[in-house]
């Protein structure tokens, strides 16, 4: 009987010290002064920097909008370019606070690997893509073909459920890098390249040699909600990257951009006022300023002003809100409320 009380107090302990771990992370980021934040080494749109080492993209700006919420600085933000199999042991081991790179929300990766995902910033799918010269007008036209994949990815297992459902052979090409994935397609090492569709988009924008020679599929063979990320373990941590993804979705819904923000800092919708803080309570709620939300639109902006500027239809990679758009609108984006 003893021997039980003891095992019960020190699994106890166990617990509560795994939880004291886990936790206070925004203490940890306020006191380093800066965020740290996991990207994609370099997928124009999404997360890659230039010649000056300046990033940009979709997921670098959400990277942006926590720091925000946090320090009210864009700035305060350090990124660490993470490969796909870099990505988890960074943010399980605590490299990194945030991880916001293209990452496939799933139910193995939300349990057995310890992530908490935020809300989806990108609702995305897998397609193929395909010199134009082969003639190929169809995924179901792929048998026998070379496919190149990357490794560590559900893009490499969903390539091999399409395939198998579909009786078809293939010949995987898979490379670790997503440079070398790139190079080895456009170098002519394999037939297919395989990714998410906007990942497609961006590398035949900002990487291939002609980009009018290569053709994206109309097939998409999965689901792939891409969110950011967090360690299990600290709830108010979770809370305030959630929190900081629906305002950008929720002042789109208000029409409240970076440009008018200041108009309705006084608006006479109940609503509104909570949202941006001129009523108290939301940011308190999260352990942050008050006007947390009317800071990450005024320096950010909203979801529509984010996702034009970095892969919108007038950005190289010309991409259509699709599934991206508003609930109003016939998308998914869809905040819960502030209350």
């Amino acid at each position: 009987m003893k021997s039980g009380i003891l095992a019960a107090a020190a699994a106890t302990v166990a617990l509560v010290a795994t939880a004291g771990a886990n936790a206070g992370t925004l203490d940890t980021v306020k006191s380093r002064g800066f965020l740290q934040c996991g990207v994609n080494a370099g997928l124009p749109g999404f997360g890659s920097p230039d010649s000056a080492g300046n990033w940009t993209g979709l997921d670098v700006d959400y990277c942006r909008a926590v720091a925000v919420a946090v320090f009210n600085d864009l700035n305060k933000v350090k990124f660490t370019p993470l490969s796909a199999q870099q990505r988890f042991p960074a943010i399980q081991s605590g490299e990194v606070d945030l991880l916001s790179r293209n990452t496939t929300v799933t139910l193995t990766r939300d349990t057995s690997v310890g992530l908490n995902f935020a809300p989806v910033t990108y609702y995305d799918g897998q397609g193929f893509m395909v010199n134009k010269k082969l003639g190929v007008k169809s995924a179901k036209e792929l048998n026998g073909a070379t496919v190149c994949v990357q490794s560590g990815t559900t893009t490499e297992l969903n390539l091999a459920d399409y395939f198998r459902a579909n009786s078809m052979d293939y010949k995987p090409v898979v490379i670790e890098s997503n440079d070398e994935v790139n190079a080895a397609y456009f170098a002519g090492r394999c037939d297919v390249l395989t990714t998410d569709v906007s990942g497609l988009a961006g590398t035949r924008a900002g990487v291939a040699p002609v980009p009018d020679d290569h053709v994206i599929l109309p097939e998409v063979i999965s689901k792939e909600p891409l969110a950011p990320a967090v360690r299990h373990g600290d709830d108010q941590w979770f809370d305030i990257v959630k929190w900081t993804i629906n305002v950008t979705i929720q002042a789109e819904e208000f029409g409240i951009t970076s440009k008018n923000v200041d108009e309705f800092v006084n608006s006479k919708n109940p609503d509104i006022l909570r949202f941006l803080g001129t009523t108290p309570g939301m940011g308190k709620a999260l352990g942050l300023d008050e006007k947390y939300a009317y800071n990450i639109i005024k320096k950010v902006g909203n979801y529509g002003e984010i996702f034009d500027r970095n892969v919108g239809p007038r950005t190289p990679l010309k991409l259509e809100r699709g599934l991206n758009g508003l609930w109003t609108k016939g998308g998914l984006q869809y905040s819960a409320p502030f209350r």
